[in-house]
């Protein structure tokens, strides 16, 4: 009998990357701009509505209005004890379900970013902006026109 080929597991071979690019800060003017805002949060804090609360409130502050908001919850309904502080993906932060979510909210909406009460990485940013179609920020990259 024949044996299914079973997949290579020896690592790929490393290609020398190109050199890296300085770092491009993308931010986002905050006066009139439409946005999503989402949170990531676990299981322990109980406090999350009083957080993504004074989050949009911030950023009404600064003249952006909140269209949708969208929590993730770790911990709850699966995962571990040893999990629940830990993102789904280190990749895009939250779940694939979630992500799609996000990105159905930011077309209905018409959305100018997203804006992630939690501090995301560059490479979280640019995996996010690419996956939603729209800036993927965190609280500290908002702006204000001054």
């Amino acid at each position: 009998m024949h044996q299914p080929r079973r997949r290579d597991r020896r690592p790929a071979p490393r290609v020398p990357s190109q050199p890296s690019r300085p770092r491009q800060e993308c931010r986002l003017t905050a006066v009139g701009a439409d946005v999503v805002l989402v949170g990531l949060f676990s299981a322990k804090q109980k406090d999350f509505e009083t957080l993504m609360s004074s989050a949009a409130a911030e950023l009404a502050a600064r003249g952006t209005r909140v269209v949708a908001r969208i929590v993730q919850r770790r911990g709850v309904s699966h995962g571990g004890v040893r999990k629940m502080s830990l993102p789904f993906s280190s990749r895009t932060l939250l779940s694939s379900g979630k992500v799609r979510e996000v990105a159905r909210a930011c077309d209905q909406a018409a959305a100018d970013a997203v804006i992630f009460v939690n501090t995301l990485t560059t490479h979280q940013q640019r995996i996010l902006t690419v996956m939603l179609g729209c800036p993927a920020l965190d609280l500290t990259d908002i702006v204000t026109d001054g």
